[in-house]
């Protein structure tokens, strides 16, 4: 496949690309050509590699439109969310066609071992009935109109924005478009209203959507946890804390931590988002917690645990 795209490759560049030695790829070239595959090598300063008389290994009738959608074939909730769960369908087929028997049995064998589920646990992914037009949208560099519904006041605002890519985190589809100057990010869930202009706008330079996303989520926590808090906790609920807890509070619950006090527990300084946010997150932790700072939080749990013993005193 690397001579078909690029025509001749010597054994150190073909090495490199395959990331083994050249010996490696010696041995290869003597299997493929008793394989019966057409190739030849040069000797020389501009010699290498070459595949004789345009050899072409080629996939049985992929289309162009399939041939887009090759990169979901994993992911088949996602396609179907994007309206290309059909094409899907046929890429595999087409893939698995095209394969010999002892590959095709493999592939089918890791299909019927490995399934990818994206949501989070007890929760449904998100109603999008606008992703499969954004995606067009992106697809095509066409500028958009939308209602939008955000958390802000005020929460409904109209926005033109051009977008540049689609994200799919935990069941929950995400928009990275330009908005002015600047680029943000939009829930498709929350878009009321959208229709697609007959604008069309250039993407800029060296955008990375994974290397935006990546940084994104990290100033995202940061945003978010403006505040901090001192809790004591037991040794059996430290040990829990990655299933308990994002992943933002366990890992700064661990990077905090003391020695455990002679009763065993241990002191630790998590970020925090507000009082509201914490006290859900407190709670679940029960007896096994106590919050140390700051005050007004620990009066905020002391409030809700006199609530819930009134209630709960009382007779049935």
């Amino acid at each position: 496949m690397l001579l078909q795209t690029r025509e001749r490759m010597t054994a150190q560049e073909l090495a490199d690309a395959l990331e083994v030695s050249a010996c490696t790829v010696y041995r290869d070239m003597e299997s493929l050509s008793a394989a019966g595959v057409p190739l030849y090598g040069e000797p020389g300063h501009d010699g290498g590699y070459r595949l004789l008389g345009g050899f072409r290994t080629r996939l049985t009738g992929l289309t162009t439109d399939e041939a887009d959608s090759l990169f979901l074939t994993g992911l088949p909730t996602a396609a179907a969310d994007l309206g290309m769960g059909a094409l899907v369908t046929a890429v595999q087929l087409k893939l698995m066609a095209s394969l010999p028997a002892e590959l095709r049995d493999r592939a089918s064998r890791i299909a019927e071992r490995f399934h990818l589920d994206a949501p989070a646990w007890y929760r449904d992914g998100d109603r999008t009935p606008h992703l499969s037009v954004v995606a067009d949208a992106v697809w095509n560099d066409r500028a958009v109109r939308m209602r939008y519904l955000r958390w802000a006041e005020p929460h409904e605002i109209t926005r033109t924005v051009k977008p540049y890519g689609l994200v799919l985190k935990a069941g929950h589809w995400y928009l990275v478009a330009g908005a002015g100057e600047q680029l943000r990010t939009y829930r498709i869930a929350r878009i009321m209203d959208l229709r697609v202009l007959d604008e069309r706008f250039d993407r800029p330079n060296g955008f990375d959507l994974a290397d935006y996303w990546h940084h994104y989520l990290k100033s995202f926590d940061a945003r978010r946890h403006q505040g901090e808090a001192t809790l004591r906790l037991s040794p059996r609920i430290f040990d829990q804390l990655p299933q308990l807890w994002d992943s933002a509070m366990s890992d700064a619950a661990h990077r905090t931590a003391t020695p455990p006090d002679p009763d065993g527990w241990t002191r630790v300084t998590i970020p925090t988002e507000s009082v509201e946010q914490a006290l859900p997150e407190f709670l679940k932790l029960g007896a096994d917690a106590e919050i140390l700072a700051p005050a007004e939080l620990r009066e905020h749990i002391a409030q809700t645990l006199d609530a819930l013993t009134r209630i709960y005193r009382r007779p049935v």
